[in-house]
């Protein structure tokens, strides 16, 4: 057994604590993907995101004084230059860099 498997159940790590968080209340929501249908420049797109990320794209839609729709139209014009395949993956990049700034 390898260090990362003997170690016990109440040792307090951060992936303990995440775990910890998720065992409680509606924790479990967070983890169920979510569609939701918006306009960007005014063609009508369906995005599929986990419920946390849309949590945190609400918080950083209000943290703008915007909706969440112009909130993705902004990111979806800047990833067209850094990653034009793929929407939903860089809206959960930028949701996590939103957390991990503190904002």
């Amino acid at each position: 057994m390898n260090a990362d498997a003997t170690e016990g159940a109440g040792d307090v790590t951060p992936l303990n604590q995440l775990f910890g968080l998720c065992s409680t209340g509606n924790q479990d929501t967070e983890f169920l993907p979510e569609r939701r249908s918006l306009r960007i420049h005014g063609h009508s797109t369906t995005i599929r995101l986990e419920r946390a990320f849309w949590n945190v794209l609400e918080e950083l839609a209000a943290s703008e004084s915007v909706t969440v729709a112009s909130i993705v139209t902004k990111i979806y014009d800047h990833c067209q230059v850094a990653n034009q395949k793929n929407l939903a993956s860089c809206l959960r990049v930028v949701c996590l860099k939103f957390i991990n700034i503190g904002l």
